[in-house]
């Protein structure tokens, strides 16, 4: 079965802007999110599927989209992680998240710890208005980057980094929360890649440097 890409909006700060929900195979929300993209005219009639346990929906929600709810009650578990696990049974492989950030900090924290138990199951990437973020695997490579802030932040620690085309490059050496951390450097290059031996990377993609 060929795998799918999809687009999800979380509970987060809402997105200036929109990306076409045609560009991808599934577009999903949580249902937290589903209000911010009913107030801001984003085209519900392209969502897929809307979860959460849906206790601050109105009752015309409810029948208009209830083919497309999906009743998620367990409070164990965040959202965003029963929104992911429907997009693993859906085949889904790549992941662009939006409403990840902003807001209550320990949403925040707590959707990147989620991102890191799905890391090796799913490419998920979050954008917001000012990067992209994911973690990535210990040989990764990006272009298009050139002048742009790019961060590394060990989650919590790194080993064995080595880093070309960063203005302060790294050359075999770690990264951990509670000595050194990457954050604020920039790309000289167009193309910048990373290499590490063990531990996890969060990668940041911001805007120009300067």
């Amino acid at each position: 079965m060929e795998t799918a890409n999809a687009l999800l909006f979380i509970n987060g700060e809402p997105p200036q802007s929109f990306p076409n929900p045609d560009d991808f195979d599934i577009t999903g929300c949580t249902d937290g999110a589903f209000h911010y993209l009913k107030n801001n005219g984003f085209p519900l009639k392209k969502l897929d599927f809307i979860s959460g346990d849906f206790d601050s929906h109105s009752g015309a929600d409810v029948e208009v989209f209830q083919e497309r709810f999906i009743h998620t009650p367990d409070q164990d578990r965040t959202d965003f992680d029963k929104a992911l696990e429907i997009l693993l049974q859906k085949n889904v492989r790549k992941v662009t998240v939006l409403g990840g950030s902003g807001g209550e900090m320990d949403h925040f924290l707590g959707n990147l710890t989620v991102a890191y138990k799905f890391r090796e199951e799913l490419d998920i990437r979050f954008y917001d208005a000012f990067s992209m973020y994911f973690f990535i695997p210990k040989h990764f490579s990006i272009s298009g980057v050139r002048e742009k802030m790019i961060s590394l932040y060990p989650f919590p620690n790194a080993g064995g980094i080595v880093t070309k085309g960063l203005n302060w490059p790294l050359e075999n050496e770690e990264l951990d929360i509670r000595n050194r951390i990457g954050t604020r450097n920039f790309a000289i290059d167009n193309e910048v890649s990373v290499t590490y031996r063990s531990g996890d990377l969060l990668f940041f993609v911001g805007q120009k440097y300067r």
